[in-house]
């Protein structure tokens, strides 16, 4: 490893905001006035972060010839090295490193961290001796040490968890552009078999091929709105939600009215019940609230129970428009409903049906762009009610 392969391990030291006060009680509870936390592999020792009052001339990222240390022996055996009088001690007094260095006390404590590797040391020397029998000295650095190991620890995970993070936003991002690209793509050919199909059935007027023609046709308007729904989610997921235009619209009833009349052309043995009483000069994106209530009713022919109406209601409320949907069937489960709303949730919990389980989702959206609100409640006895409800009126600032 060469110096600047050090800057991460430094830099990791130095973050931690305990480390200057933790140098500081080593030197209150030693009584030595340098003390230092070192990077130590099999070729260097590096000091990380240092607290001098005896100009001992180490700062962050200075270096010491390993073999010169106490701290490569350390590395070796992992304990702790403890002595307050060299020129005393019956090893010490013949060590090489207080004779280079001019030591009399010193204490180092290893610094491992959870996986067991040995990261370096927590170090206190002075050229004088010190007390260091006390057993709580040894005892409270231990601590110390394991601290900064832990600190080290958490910030590794952290940077792993980051790292993941980022990897994971970028693939959602192109995840999202290729959704949004593939949807635009198959628009053209979608539009090649619907021309097609109206094509073949102005040439012929045998029913088996009528009957065909009709479900080419009505399979590829299944396919547009699936298609639009992609293309809705992918904006929605890459920036700003999905967008309207909302203008004053007058015949918003007899808009929804088609709408209902193409849901009910592609699901012939639904029974569609629907009130749509609207006034003019609603302000709306009537594009919009059209894919809204398409998306409702696809649900709720999809998820309601064979043979019972789905009740469509529209109809003003002071200076709001409400659109409700109703079916009946198995009422939605009640741990799903928090999640009702989110891309992919029905289909994912296997309910049963077609799609990708993004109507919902693209419904929400629109109605949080008009500034409304969707609810939805679902019970055995009253069914499954879904009810929008959307601003009708221009709000003036004055």
């Amino acid at each position: 490893m060469t110096r600047s392969e050090f800057s991460v391990d430094i830099a990791a030291v130095g973050s931690i905001e305990a480390v200057p006060v933790i140098l500081s009680m080593v030197k209150h509870l030693t009584g030595m006035r340098f003390a230092a936390v070192a990077r130590v592999t099999e070729k260097n020792w590096v000091a990380c972060a240092v607290d001098d009052s005896i100009n001992f001339g180490l700062k962050p990222g200075g270096e010491l010839v390993l073999e010169s240390t106490i701290c490569h022996e350390i590395r070796q055996h992992q304990r702790p090295v403890i002595f307050g009088h060299a020129s005393a001690h019956p090893i010490f007094s013949s060590h090489h490193t207080p004779k280079l260095y001019g030591l009399e006390s010193y204490i180092s404590i290893p610094i491992i961290k959870a996986n067991g590797d040995f990261f370096g040391t927590l170090c206190a020397i002075d050229s004088v001796p010190a007390n260091l029998e006390e057993p709580a000295i040894v005892k409270t650095l231990t601590l110390f040490a394991q601290l900064i190991a832990m600190s080290l620890d958490t910030q590794s995970n952290l940077e792993a968890t980051q790292a993941a993070l980022v990897n994971a936003n970028e693939t959602g991002m192109l995840r999202d552009q290729f959704i949004a690209v593939l949807g635009h793509d198959l628009r053209t050919p979608l539009s090649a078999i619907r021309m097609s199909a109206d094509l073949l059935q102005s040439k012929t007027a045998e029913k088996r091929s009528l009957n065909l023609i009709s479900a080419i046709r009505n399979s590829s308007v299944r396919m547009g709105v699936l298609i639009e729904n992609v293309l809705d989610f992918a904006r929605g997921r890459m920036g700003g939600g999905i967008p309207v235009k909302r203008q004053l619209v007058d015949d918003l009833g007899h808009t929804l009215k088609l709408t209902v009349d193409e849901v009910q052309a592609s699901h012939p043995f639904a029974i569609l019940d629907h009130y749509l009483d609207l006034p003019a000069g609603i302000y709306c994106d009537a594009l919009r609230i059209t894919q809204l209530l398409s998306n409702l009713l696809g649900n709720a022919v999809t998820h309601g129970a064979n043979g019972t109406p789905v009740e469509v209601r529209a109809y003003s409320d002071n200076d709001e428009v409400v659109l409700s949907v109703v079916n009946q069937g198995p009422p939605i489960p009640t741990q799903l409903m928090p999640l009702l709303f989110e891309p992919f949730t029905r289909s994912e919990a296997g309910q049963r049906g077609e799609g990708l389980g993004l109507g919902l989702y693209i419904a929400s959206q629109i109605v949080s762009a008009h500034g409304g609100s969707l609810t939805v409640t679902s019970t055995v006895e009253a069914g499954t009610a879904f009810i929008a409800r959307l601003p009708a009126k221009i709000k003036w600032v004055v």
